[in-house]
């Protein structure tokens, strides 16, 4: 999204949800689709007699209803059902025509134009004409394997100029900022909303701290263990320019002044606060680690898309981006 800002171009996202998903999964069909998929018959057939025979009661206030046969849905708990659904969605992806399709976005030569973790769906396109495209293919397609998207859940978030969208006679809503896999993405693609959204998160963890039957060690461990993660959720793909790591660095100081029940009215220095704690490596610090450790691991994989310059695929056209700006980013 920083690139298509770059260069001045729109992204089109559809956030789509389906209704109930994994317990829409209809067996009979999951079968069909493991066959057609190349799945060989034995393991096939293991996954019938597995799902063989199941039966389900309902109680309800009035009492218990008959046993019935259950037909539908992967099992909850069980380390199968992830890989089952991922098939279950390949199929309609692959019968939506997504592969052949132009419509995405060109990334180092390669057409992307869904992203897909367990049941949630993201479509993407450079204008609203090839999303709504893409949409309508992957709903027909989905609905023909009993699953339905549940339109009010559905979002659609762009980066430029976007009309009211109606299916089935539901006014599908244009959002400007969506969660997605726990982070926070903008439609200007500005990073910094999810910084301080996460910064707000870690001091709602640091208020469960204020026990004074707890050493000060041990609440600086505490504080690695289960603020500080909280905090550096996904900061391997943050852009942090200067504002962002004042930001960082002056929740970093708010911790330890809480820990040590230090106020901001209180005449006391910064060093004083970090020489009293010892705190090792800063929060900053470790989020340093972590883009270096995921820019190791990108580099260590063989053919990998994120391991190509992205930024060169995106045209030629001339970059929003000015000097001013980027002497504002920190590497």
């Amino acid at each position: 999204m920083e690139k298509t800002r770059e260069f001045q171009k729109n992204i089109y996202f559809c956030f789509i949800d389906y209704a109930k998903a994994l317990d829409c999964v209809d067996h009979n069909k999951q079968w069909k689709i493991l066959k057609e998929m190349g799945i060989p018959d034995h393991l096939i057939c293991l996954l019938r007699n597995l799902y063989a025979g199941q039966e389900a009661t309902v109680r309800t206030g009035h009492g218990t209803t008959d046993w019935f046969q259950v037909g539908k849905g992967v099992r909850q708990g069980c380390i199968l059902s992830p890989c089952l659904f991922n098939l279950y969605a390949e199929y309609i992806m692959r019968n939506a025509g997504l592969e052949e399709t132009q419509a995405g976005i060109k990334i180092v030569g390669r057409n992307i134009n869904n992203l897909r973790y367990a049941d949630d769906t993201t479509l993407m396109a450079e204008s609203e004409g090839e999303l709504k495209s893409l949409l309508m293919k992957v709903k027909e397609k989905s609905e023909k394997v009993g699953l339905k998207l549940n339109i009010q859940k559905t979002k659609i978030m762009a980066s430029g100029p976007i009309t009211s969208w109606e299916i089935d006679g539901e006014t599908v809503e244009t959002v400007s900022d969506f969660i997605l896999g726990g982070s926070k993405i903008t439609a200007d693609g500005d990073c910094s909303h999810e910084i301080k959204r996460r910064l707000l998160l870690g001091r709602k963890v640091m208020t469960n701290l204020d026990s004074r039957d707890i050493t000060l060690p041990t609440k600086v461990h505490l504080v690695k263990a289960m603020v500080f993660p909280v905090v550096m959720y996904g900061c391997e793909s943050w852009t942090v320019k200067k504002a962002e790591c004042r930001r960082i660095d002056g929740f970093e100081l708010w911790c330890w002044r809480r820990l040590l029940r230090v106020p901001w009215t209180a005449r006391r220095s910064s060093q004083s606060i970090l020489k009293e704690i010892s705190p090792g490596i800063s929060l900053e610090g470790m989020m340093l680690k972590l883009k270096l450790q995921y820019f190791g691991h990108l580099m260590r994989r063989v053919d990998s898309l994120e391991k190509t310059d992205a930024g060169r695929d995106w045209g030629q056209e001339e970059k929003g981006t000015t000097e001013d700006e980027m002497a504002g980013w920190h590497h």
